[in-house]
């Protein structure tokens, strides 16, 4: 599994502002911007994630998902610690 396919899957199922994922061998990181995580809790935010990745999860491919789910305003204060 490399960053791109989960970057493109994930982009294609959201409505993605950014969507920038590092990682290699089953372990990745993704950090996802958009405004439709404004009212979701942080559970609901994981989950709009892990939807569009259940079979690379389920076969093992992913096997560790690190999940930062961000307003656009929310990606402006963070981005330069990140």
């Amino acid at each position: 599994m490399n960053t791109e396919i989960i970057k493109e899957k994930l982009e294609q199922a959201l409505a993605l502002d950014e969507c920038i994922v590092k990682g290699e061998n089953g372990t990745f990181q993704v950090i996802a911007v958009s405004a439709m995580f404004a009212d979701m809790s942080r559970v609901k935010k994981q989950q709009a994630i892990y939807d569009p990745l259940t079979e690379e999860i389920a076969s093992n491919a992913i096997h560790a998902l690190s999940i930062k789910a961000l307003t656009p305003d929310e990606w402006q204060k963070q981005k330069h610690f990140i």
